[in-house]
Formats: C-alpha cells, sequence, structure tokens
C-alpha cells in the first residue's frame, strides 16, 4: 500500500489519468482502469480487468479476473462481479460500424452478485441483492433479491442479502430475516416488524 496514493495498484496495472480511486482499494495484476473512471473505497479489482472509460464502481465490490467494465455500467456498492463475467455495451454490434452513441446503460444495484461466466446484455437494470448463477445469461432486468439462472435467464428462487436461497416462507436460514414480495418492484423486501 502506497501511503502517498492510500491505495495499491500493482505494478503491472495502468491508471489513466483523470481517475479517482478510493482508499484501501486494490489493483492487482495486468489491470487498466481507463480515464474518467471513479472506483470506490475498498474495492478488489482481480487480474486482467478493465473498467472503463467513464464507469462508476461502488465502495465495497469485488471485481474477480478477467471482467470488462465498459461505458454505460454503473456498479452500486458491494456488487460482486465473478472471474470471467461479461457486460455488453451495444445490442446489434458490427466491426465495421460505429456504435459509441448506442452504448446501452447496465445498473447494477446495492449488493447484487453475478456469478462466473455470466453475461449481463446491456440495457438492463439489476436489482439489489440479487444473485445472477453462473453461466446466466441476463436478457432483461432482475428484481431485487431475485435468484435468476439459465439462458435467457430466468427466476428460479429468491435469496437474502445474505446470499442464502429462501424457502416459500421468506426466511433468511443464516439470519431468520423475513421478507416479502414488493409489488412496485417485481421483487421482495425485507418485511417490517409489526
Amino acid at each position: 500500500m502506497n501511503e502517498k496514493l492510500r491505495y495499491f495498484v500493482h505494478e503491472s496495472a495502468y491508471v489513466d489519468e483523470p481517475c479517482e480511486i478510493g482508499d484501501g482499494s486494490k489493483i492487482w495484476h495486468f489491470s487498466h482502469i481507463l480515464g474518467n473512471t471513479v472506483v470506490g473505497r475498498n474495492v478488489t479489482i482481480g487480474q486482467n480487468v478493465v473498467i472503463g472509460p467513464n464507469v462508476t464502481v461502488g465502495d465495497n465490490c469485488k471485481i474477480q479476473n478477467n471482467v470488462s467494465i465498459y461505458k454505460g455500467v454503473t456498479l452500486e456498492q458491494g456488487v460482486f462481479c465473478g472471474p470471467s463475467c461479461v457486460f455488453t455495451n451495444v445490442l446489434t454490434p458490427r466491426a465495421e460500424i460505429e456504435r459509441k452513441d448506442e452504448f446501452g446503460a447496465t445498473l447494477v444495484r446495492r449488493g447484487a452478485t453475478i456469478g462466473a461466466n455470466a453475461t449481463v446484455v446491456c440495457g438492463n437494470e439489476l436489482g439489489a441483492w440479487c444473485m445472477v448463477a453462473a453461466g446466466a445469461v441476463v436478457t432483461k432486468d432482475v428484481p431485487p433479491y431475485a435468484l435468476v439462472a439459465g439462458v435467457p435467464a430466468r427466476r428460479i428462487g429468491w435469496v437474502s442479502e445474505t446470499g442464502e436461497v429462501m424457502g416459500e416462507d421468506l426466511t433468511c436460514p443464516r439470519t431468520g430475516e423475513k421478507y416479502e414480495l414488493d409489488e412496485a418492484t417485481g421483487g421482495l423486501r425485507k418485511k417490517q416488524d409489526s
């Protein structure tokens, strides 16, 4: 940890200017942070990761090896990106046709998990605390607390904030916290004590 920088950048990594990197963050081997990117505090960026340009990564995110996060993607706090997961930013790419004005926005809400080798097609929102299974292909919005899997990804259950799969009673088996359906989002919310 460089005392002057207050964050760690491996000697094989590149951080372009201007960028903001939060205190306690770590950027590992062969990674590249492109200009105008904001990386929050205590973020772990694995090997061979590319972020930017113009991307925001919230505090406490973990981005595993071989992930590219392109312009148009925003990660809120506490997001986990599994190894080699993929974010797209154009729906109909062609090598010989410039489409930078067509980048689709992707918002990944607080606490969401994206499994290894999953693909998130641009223009979708991943709800807070949702979990995308390894290898899934997200082609539409994912509700808060939903567990989605498959190609295309479909909801197969619900998960708690601790990542535990919940039964029909919507109770976290780890903490005992109870959840309820939230008609406004199509997902869940924590149940209010009565």
